[in-house]
């Protein structure tokens, strides 16, 4: 069996008050979108940060590629959780290129690059735009571009459709599905259910920092499927 993309096992890490993950046990094949669906304050995010070595775990395993957290091949890892980064005082296109240069891509391939993902997205008419004057969903869309742009073997997207408009969600659908086609491991997490089932292999619910089941992403009615699985285990914890 080849080696997952990423493969959690047993990632745990508590905060005061208890919020957290606990026992996370989670893989992404080459090839595979895998989607982490929740509420608010589940956990999704705290998972992300916790497998790209953003927080520290309290107990677990973190594996992305075959290899520990620590020799990861950060260069083939594109990522964007929560906010984008970008500098306000540079343009669009100076973003690209400097976020190319810090992931290891060569001077003479990042333009030609730059160039493709500003036409895979519908960058261009902001190419020249400084990002503090860009509107929300443009600064979202150029911290997508930066984390797809040098085509990453490992793509780990936390609730990347905030703030885009229609055209900009098509856009992205159609970015993750070809880099999953080309081989890359795709982990997104997001509240919309409707959005990630058109893309998603495999859909994964996480309630209070725990993997409380799967969905079927061409199920019938994943939302009614997915409340009745956060509920029963309130219930159940509850109890």
């Amino acid at each position: 069996m080849a080696e997952a993309r990423i493969r959690l096992h047993g990632l745990t890490r508590t905060f005061d008050g208890g919020v957290g993950v606990r026992g996370v046990d989670l893989d992404v094949g080459a090839g595979e979108i895998h989607a982490l669906v929740g509420l608010n304050g589940a956990g999704k995010s705290t998972l992300m940060r916790l497998l790209l070595g953003m927080l520290r775990q309290d107990s677990g395993t973190v594996r992305l590629d075959g290899r520990p957290l620590g020799s990861a091949p950060w260069s083939r890892l594109g990522h964007l959780i929560e906010t984008p980064l970008a500098y306000g005082e540079l343009t669009g296109r100076a973003n690209l290129m400097l976020a190319a240069r810090l992931h290891g891509v060569p001077a003479s391939a990042a333009a030609p690059m730059v160039q493709r993902v500003l036409t895979e997205l519908n960058l261009h008419p902001y190419a020249a735009i400084r990002a503090r004057r860009m509107s929300l969903g443009n600064r979202q869309r150029l911290g997508l571009a930066a984390a797809l742009q040098h085509d990453p073997d490992i793509i780990v997207l936390d609730e990347p459709t905030n703030a885009l408009d229609p055209a900009g969600v098509i856009s992205l659908r159609e970015a993750l599905v070809r880099r999953a086609a080309a081989g890359a491991g795709v982990l997104v997490s997001s509240h919309h259910l409707d959005e990630v089932a058109r893309v998603a292999d495999r859909i994964t619910v996480i309630n209070a920092g725990r993997t409380i089941g799967t969905l079927n992403p061409h199920g019938v009615d994943i939302e009614r499927e997915f409340f009745a699985l956060v509920r029963s285990d309130d219930e159940r914890t509850a109890a």
